[in-house]
């Protein structure tokens, strides 16, 4: 399995250059997939070490066979805790790249993709227990009305949860194709695609906890970093977006910053990037998953 039919990396280079490699540092990709953000870090080290992490099986089979290179199969939630046990107490970098993989889509038992007919499934961790089919067959009407609404930002959501839970009353949902036919009389006329996108969105981030998941690893790499310290993260969705700019401009997830008693902000980073980097247009041509591609860069503000 080569890493080009598994995923194309977007904004290698800007992740890279926002890094700013020390090559006897110490870094972690949190979402290792099909590893090309971890080969790019791995050409800039000397001394240096990379831990990545991925939860998904079909990762592993991308690892580099590299001394310099330690892959933790664990949901990237458990960063501080799994790098303890390395012994790994503070890192010069950290990156995250949030966009479910092309392998994971265009793989059809996975659940993910609207394009094919599979099984309800959507769990980037195989082995845990929830699944998109057991969300929409057992969810009460008020949960799935967050799922679509909050996550899945559907406009119409709280009549989509009503007739979800009328329809599984005699027809469970059980496969993609299933779901999506059943999805059509509920989208907007000339955007359904975009309509099944953000209903698939929701599930997905309902199913793996995504939301929460992400503060955790957060808030565990502002403590992880050094002074100096950088936090690369590429979000693909407004969710995720706001959640990272706030914690970089604001040093909370909610509120406004807070200030001392002379005016300073008291936040732990600061945003190396003004505003959010996009992908090029070349590269957009190229690779069509980058259009909706947010990069922000910070560094842990030294003491």
């Amino acid at each position: 399995m080569t890493e080009s039919v598994y995923h194309i990396p977007v904004m290698l280079d800007q992740c890279t250059e926002g890094l700013a490699i020390n090559p006897n540092g110490i870094y972690v990709d949190v979402t290792f997939g099909g590893g090309g953000h971890s080969r790019e870090i791995l050409k800039n080290l000397d001394q240096g070490h990379l831990y990545a992490f991925d939860q998904d099986a079909d990762a592993v089979a991308n690892a580099p066979k590299d001394d310099r290179f330690t892959l933790i199969k664990a949901n990237f939630r458990d960063i501080r805790r799994y790098l303890r046990l390395y012994g790994v107490k503070q890192v010069d970098g950290i990156l995250a790249d949030l966009g479910i993989s092309s392998h994971q889509i265009d793989e059809p038992s996975r659940g993910f993709s609207t394009r094919f007919s599979g099984s309800l499934d959507m769990r980037m961790n195989q082995s845990a227990p929830l699944t998109a089919k057991e969300v929409l067959n057992s969810y009460e009407e008020s949960r799935l009305h967050r799922v679509f609404g909050m996550y899945g930002e559907v406009k119409n959501a709280k009549t989509l949860a009503q007739a979800v839970v009328a329809e599984r009353a005699a027809r469970p949902f059980d496969t993609t194709e299933g779901f999506t036919a059943f999805l059509k009389k509920f989208a907007p006329r000339g955007k359904e695609f975009k309509y099944f996108a953000q209903v698939f969105q929701g599930l997905r981030i309902e199913v793996n906890d995504e939301m929460g998941a992400l503060e955790e690893m957060l808030l565990s790499a502002v403590e992880l970093l050094k002074p100096e310290g950088r936090l690369v993260v590429m979000s693909y969705h407004s969710l995720e977006d706001r959640l990272v700019k706030n914690l970089i401009t604001k040093g909370k997830f909610q509120g406004e910053v807070e200030k001392d008693f002379y005016g300073n902000l008291l936040r732990p980073l600061e945003p190396v990037s003004r505003g959010a980097i996009v992908a090029d247009e070349v590269e957009v041509a190229s690779n069509p998953r980058a259009r909706s591609a947010k990069l922000r860069i910070a560094k842990k503000i030294g003491k």
